[in-house]
């Protein structure tokens, strides 16, 4: 059983093939987000994507935005009016096979939990994603992101990837410990993971029981996504 796993991100959409295990057994593809990222282009992104994939039996989309049984209610970061999407459905028919669609933090933290405890994600990429996993099990579309962090401002106002480009790398990393510090007593995860593609631009280090998780557990993912929801 072979898993072609898509993580859609604000600058990019990227995509490889998975063995039962979560094995990689293709080589990571990544196109550009469509400029007018409206739900026709990103599609047809997909679908180029899925064209240049070796076989594969089914499809996990992790998406940048609220989904509900594969339709997608949000994108925050994207353009167009994603509201009531099939996402899943239309994926499927591209691909001729049964696809599945959730939050792409919801999907990152699947590529990195352990399955024990109170579990919690946290994505820095064009904005900021989060997920909560008890025991394994997923808290789906917590968007924390959008509740306000400091100065009337929410956490994606204020450690997305915009505040990080105006305030460099330096004083964007104390802030993102700061909302580490705010986040930490609330939540009392076993665990918080820091994942996403600004993760790299971190320069402060970070507290004990946080720990920084590469990118490709966003499509790592893809594979947890279907034991969780039943095969």
């Amino acid at each position: 059983m072979k898993t072609l796993s898509i993580d859609v991100g604000g600058s990019g959409i990227k995509g490889m093939v998975l063995d039962k295990r979560g094995k990689p057994v293709s080589e990571r593809i990544r196109i550009p987000t469509p400029k007018k990222a409206k739900p026709d282009p990103v599609i047809a992104v997909i679908e180029e994507l899925i064209a240049r994939q070796p076989p594969f039996h089914r499809v996990s989309i992790g998406f940048p935005g609220i989904v509900v049984n594969g339709v997608t209610m949000s994108a925050p970061n994207l353009d167009g009016n994603w509201r009531n999407v099939r996402l899943a459905e239309r994926v499927a028919e591209i691909a001729d096979c049964p696809c599945r669609a959730i939050n792409d933090a919801d999907m990152q933290g699947f590529g990195a939990i352990e399955g024990k405890g109170v579990e919690m994600m946290i994505t820095l990429g064009t904005g900021m994603g989060s997920a909560v996993f008890t025991e394994g099990h997923l808290v789906p579309n917590l968007e924390l992101g959008h509740h306000v962090f400091e100065k009337d401002h929410t956490y994606e106002e204020r450690v997305g990837d915009a505040a990080r480009r105006d305030i460099g790398n330096s004083k964007w990393s104390k802030r993102v410990l700061r909302a580490i510090d705010q986040i930490l007593p609330v939540w009392n995860p076993r665990v918080l993971y820091v994942g996403g593609g600004n993760t790299r631009k971190l320069t402060e280090k970070l507290p004990d029981g946080v720990r920084k998780v590469d990118n490709i557990a966003g499509i790592l993912g893809g594979v947890r996504l279907w034991d969780e929801l039943g095969r």
